[in-house]
């Protein structure tokens, strides 16, 4: 029986794909390694976001190429997709495969091999204790500074019916907690003939029987019309944890990052979601030092982040992306750009730590995502991970769990009980 592991860097979407790689090479007899170190076969999805993630991903092949010198790596992903020479040219590599080969990856990894037994599983498939379900690929903006539209391709929709009936299965596998993703997610449908919409599938979703939380990947604020808000809001099958590609506080920036949005529009978005859903982690993307970025266009980043009812923040230092129109603008020294990401992701932890604190005994719904040593790690509806000292509980199962106590780096609690999503 071949055994693999798979690597994914990068986005949900990167994760969604590996997700059902596991569950087509298990069908096939494979069996899923724990770590890296045991797996014959190596499935590395790259991500090409920023030139960190490029060495990322070229580290850890030279990695698993020196530890694991017998192992058969296959590249695949938008670095792969970006640079197919350069990856090919790693030590290890067996396959480099194409993101639009993507689908045909678990039979070209097994090809030439004698089919196997398929191998049991009980409960849901032990790659991830949550389910991911892509929903929608590629991009239709133009964001002066991202490179993935040049390497995903143009927005597609898989349709409604299909994404529907994938839900069902794997809430009858037993997933208590669902991720939806999507490269552009709010696009979804757009492309689908008759359209639809992220609504509409939301609401089909919304529909279905069963004890599961639905949670959502990165939503584009340009896209969030007032219907759709307001379903999210109101859902009961919706995690209230909002994730917004914001990327800017000041709107000259923004309209240099080709995105018609503004300070103010997205101030009156999180005012909103805030009014609808005042339990919701609301969090969002931000890019420090893009070329022109002068120190009053991040103080309105700053005060954007200090003065909105955001959580968190996830802080990309600007890097030039080869091919997109930034790349050509001249850069932001390194030294600025490290001194003002670090400054940015210090109020974003103390953002964090309000927020939790303001969840100190309160009993919230999570899924169990990890056992460790002494106790349990809980991810709740609204995206804080809770140490739960002394629990016991199956992987994947859905529980309540009440906050006790907050730091800065960790969140404790306890469990109240079982069917922590039924509605």
């Amino acid at each position: 029986m071949t055994s693999f592991f798979i690597h994914p860097f990068g986005c949900r979407v990167n994760q969604a794909e590996a997700f059902d790689w596991a569950a087509a090479l298990q069908k096939k007899g494979w069996r899923l390694a724990e770590e890296d170190s045991g797996g014959e076969v190596i499935i590395i999805n790259t991500c090409t976001l920023t030139a960190r993630a490029d060495r990322d991903g070229r580290r850890y092949i030279r990695k698993l190429a020196q530890e694991n010198p017998n192992a058969r790596l296959v590249v695949t992903g938008c670095l792969a997709e970006r640079d197919p020479e350069g990856v090919r040219a790693l030590p290890g590599v067996w396959r480099v495969i194409a993101n639009a080969d993507k689908a045909a990856l678990p039979g070209q990894c097994a090809a030439g091999e004698s089919p196997a037994a398929p191998a049991r599983a009980e409960g849901p498939v032990s790659y991830r204790v949550r389910a991911l379900v892509k929903a929608q690929d590629g991009c239709d903006m133009a964001c002066a500074f991202c490179v993935i539209p040049s390497v995903r391709g143009r927005s597609r929709s898989l349709p409604a019916a299909g994404l529907w009936a994938r839900v069902e299965e794997l809430v009858s596998a037993g997933y208590a907690e669902i991720v939806l993703a999507g490269i552009h997610l709010c696009s979804y449908g757009r492309d689908l003939r008759p359209p639809s919409s992220l609504l509409e599938l939301l609401s089909g979703i919304e529909e279905l029987p069963g004890d599961f939380r639905l949670r959502l990947s990165s939503l584009d604020p340009r896209l969030l019309s007032r219907p759709l808000l307001d379903f999210l809001a109101g859902s009961r099958r919706i995690a209230p944890h909002f994730h917004l590609s914001l990327q800017h506080g000041a709107d000259r920036i923004l309209r240099s990052m080709g995105r018609e949005s503004t300070n103010a529009s997205y101030r009156e978005l999180c005012a909103g979601l805030e009014r609808r859903s005042p339990e919701a982690n609301l969090g969002a993307d931000f890019i420090v030092g893009f070329p022109g970025e002068t120190e009053s266009d991040y103080e309105a980043t700053v005060r954007l982040l200090e003065e909105s009812p955001l959580a968190y923040a996830h802080v990309f230092s600007y890097s030039a992306r080869p091919g997109t129109k930034a790349a050509e603008r001249p850069a932001v020294d390194r030294a600025t750009i490290k001194s003002r990401a670090d400054r940015l992701r210090r109020l974003s932890g103390r953002k964090s730590l309000a927020f939790r604190r303001r969840l100190i005994g309160r009993t919230l719904p999570g899924v169990v995502i990890q056992s460790k040593p002494g106790g349990l790690e809980v991810l709740t509806s609204n995206y804080v991970d809770v140490l739960v000292p002394g629990a016991a509980a199956r992987l994947g199962s859905p529980v309540q769990v009440r906050i006790s106590a907050v730091g800065e780096r960790a969140t404790t609690g306890e469990l109240r009980g079982r069917n922590g999503y039924r509605s």
